[in-house]
């Protein structure tokens, strides 16, 4: 055959030289994978912010037990590809104390994990005013901070915030962890674990002797896939809840139990006790309004909440100024009132629909003392808490 024409030649070498090109370029411009730095056991150099530069364990053998933060640190996101929380406490005592700030992420693992995961042990881990935010994995089962094994989290004044995963905190085979002014806000169950609370978890299959003991906190706004618990326990051990503890804008119910959990309800939101109540008498028998809470929502703007939902066995009316039988606190022009009774005990919140201060008449006493509650505003509406039953007066806050 006649030899190929010169033009075909040349488009010839120029494809076989654009295609060792091809063929060369990525392999040399390929970036490597990052070699990432051992985790640091027992490390002795802080960030600017107070604590490790990066994921680190720390021994009874560590010569730095206390950790003073000057700003928010911000955990990278090594945990997860490691295996290994940001901070883990194995053995030996230590204290962390915020001062005020916050611990961010790691946006995809665990921030702090308080123990062994396969052997017992008796860390203990003080965690002191500070704000643990931005942690989990959304799509992984994680949490913010673990405890297990023996191991023991004594915190207060912590805010956990904003948390995805799992839950926030879970006390797994055998932890102890004690909460004292706690705050667990808008964290956001998104792994889909039945047994887990959207905020907080105990669970013992085999360890009865496990304590989660949570006195004074707020839950709100927290959220799950699976519109359950906020708190869960399951297995064995105890749940305390002692002082004032409030739920609200949660999904599902407040907390739940397994059947071998041992479970002391101590709730006692309230009032502002006074050595010496001023009595006052009232006016008998004491007329009302009667409603369901639902229509009494509906028809009134206010909210009621309870420790264990609204058809647990409080019960709310409405009241007029007879129902109130004191005619000062009518000619004083009072906003709003409900009387509140049944099993108030468990703790109950009230919201009424304007901002104002709120005073309490005492269905234990006698005629009935007049005592001034503390209130919280929420979103524009007056909120106090009682344990006990009586009426709820509402009054124009000057």
């Amino acid at each position: 055959p006649p030899p190929p024409p010169p033009h075909f030649l040349i488009r010839s070498v120029l494809l076989c030289f654009l295609l060792i090109v091809f063929l060369a370029v990525p392999v040399q411009s390929q970036t490597p994978v990052p070699t990432l730095p051992p985790r640091v056991v027992n490390p002795t150099v802080m960030a600017p912010c107070g604590l490790p530069v990066s994921y680190a364990g720390f021994t009874s053998a560590s010569t730095i037990t206390t950790f003073n933060m000057t700003a928010d640190c911000y955990f990278n996101s090594w945990a997860v590809q490691t295996g290994w929380p940001f901070l883990r406490f194995e053995s030996g005592t230590f204290t962390i104390n915020g001062n005020g700030f916050s611990i961010i992420g790691p946006s995809n693992g665990y921030a702090i994990i308080v123990g062994l995961p396969n052997a017992d042990t008796t860390a203990v881990l003080n965690l002191n005013d500070v704000t643990i935010r931005n942690a989990g994995q959304s799509d992984a089962y994680s949490q913010a901070v673990v405890v297990q094994r023996g191991a023991r989290l004594n915190g207060k004044d912590i805010i956990f915030r904003d948390n995805v995963g799992a839950a926030a905190v879970d006390v797994f085979r055998g932890g102890f962890v004690y909460l004292e002014d706690a705050q667990f806000l808008n964290n956001r169950k998104t792994y889909g674990v039945i047994v887990i609370g959207s905020a907080i978890s105990l669970q013992n299959p085999t360890h009865p002797d496990s304590i989660l003991s949570i006195t004074n906190a707020i839950f709100d706004g927290n959220t799950s896939i699976l519109d359950d618990n906020v708190i869960s326990a399951t297995g064995t051990g105890t749940l305390l809840l002692q002082g004032c503890i409030i739920f609200r804008n949660n999904d599902g119910s407040s907390y739940t139990v397994s059947d071998d959990v041992i479970l002391m309800n101590r709730i006692r939101c309230g009032r502002k006790k006074e050595e010496n109540p001023t009595a006052t008498p009232t006016s008998t028998p004491r007329p009302q309004i009667a409603a369901t809470h639902v229509a009494l929502q509906a028809a009134t703007g206010a909210t009621f909440r309870t420790a264990f939902g609204l058809d647990s066995g409080v019960y709310f009316r409405q009241l007029d100024g007879a129902g109130i039988g004191i005619q000062s606190i009518i000619d004083a022009g009072y906003l709003e009132a409900f009387d509140v009774y049944g099993y108030v005990e468990q703790g109950v919140e009230v919201c009424f629909p304007q901002i104002g201060r709120v005073i309490f008449l005492d269905a234990n006493t006698s005629p009935r003392a007049i005592r001034p509650l503390d209130s919280t505003v929420v979103n524009g509406q007056t909120c106090v808490s009682i344990d006990s039953p009586g009426s709820l007066v509402l009054m124009s806050a000057g």
